[in-house]
C-alpha cells in the first residue's frame, strides 16, 4: 500500500499529475480538480502527496489497473474516503466532483445546501440529496479543514488552535453571527490561512477576512 509520495512534479494533466522520484521512476497521481488548481504553480517543485492505492476495473472487470489519488493532506484524503460511501460515489467521480475545499463542500453538506452541492461536476439534484442525507452529522469535523497544503513534514496535517476550538471553527462562528454565508466565509478563511503572514488568533483571522472582502 503506496500511503505518501514525495518528488518533482514535472507537470498536471487535467486530473493527474506526474511526480518523478529520486530513483528515477516517475509516478501518474489522480487529483481532484480543487487539488490540481492548487498544485499547477508548483511545477518544477519537490511536492509531497498524501495517496490512496486502489485497483480500477475497466471492460466490465475484464482489466484491472492499479491507480493512485493523491491529496495534500490526510484531512482531505479522509473526506475523499468518506465521500465515497455515498451511493453512486465512485472514486474517479468524487475526484471530478471535488473542484471545491474539502471545508467547503463539508460545509454545503452540514447546511444541506443542495444548490451548491448540483453546482459541483457529477453531481445532480438526486445525488446531491443522497450526499446530504448519508454524510448528515458526518462532516463536522471536516468544516474546520485547514486549506490544502497545510501539512506537516510527517504526512499529519498542521493544527491551529485558539481559544475555545480551532482558530478556523472560532471565526467561522464570529462570521456566522455577523451574517456572512458559511459556504463564502470559508473560502475567504482559506485564502487568510494560506498566506505567509496567516493570523494567529480568530480576532486578527477575522479582521483578515474583512479585508479580503472588501478587496484587500
Amino acid at each position: 500500500m503506496i500511503a505518501k509520495i514525495e518528488g518533482i512534479l514535472e507537470s498536471i494533466d487535467a486530473d493527474k499529475a506526474y511526480l518523478r522520484l529520486p530513483n528515477g521512476l516517475t509516478y501518474e497521481v489522480l487529483l481532484s480538480a480543487y487539488t490540481s488548481a492548487r498544485l499547477s504553480g508548483s511545477i518544477g517543485q519537490d511536492i509531497t502527496l498524501i495517496t490512496l492505492h486502489y485497483l480500477e476495473s475497466q471492460a466490465q472487470g475484464a482489466t484491472i489497473f492499479p491507480r493512485l489519488a493523491g491529496f495534500m493532506s490526510v484531512t482531505d484524503k479522509q473526506f475523499f474516503e468518506l465521500f465515497v460511501t455515498c451511493k453512486g460515489i465512485g472514486n474517479r467521480r468524487a475526484l471530478r466532483a471535488m473542484t471545491l475545499s474539502t471545508a467547503q463542500i463539508a460545509g454545503a453538506i452540514a447546511d444541506r445546501d443542495l444548490a451548491m452541492l448540483q453546482s459541483l461536476p457529477e453531481v445532480g439534484k438526486r445525488t446531491a440529496e443522497t450526499i446530504a442525507v448519508t454524510l448528515k452529522g458526518k462532516v463536522d469535523r471536516f468544516i474546520d479543514a485547514l486549506p490544502a497544503g497545510s501539512i506537516g513534514a510527517d504526512g499529519e496535517p498542521v493544527t491551529v488552535s485558539g481559544g475555545g476550538g480551532s482558530l478556523a471553527r472560532d471565526a467561522m462562528n464570529v462570521l456566522l453571527q455577523l451574517g456572512e454565508n458559511r459556504l463564502q466565509a470559508s473560502a475567504w478563511i482559506d485564502r487568510a490561512l494560506s498566506s505567509d503572514n496567516a493570523p494567529a488568533d480568530a480576532e486578527a483571522l477575522v479582521a483578515e477576512v474583512y479585508r479580503i472582502k472588501g478587496g484587500g
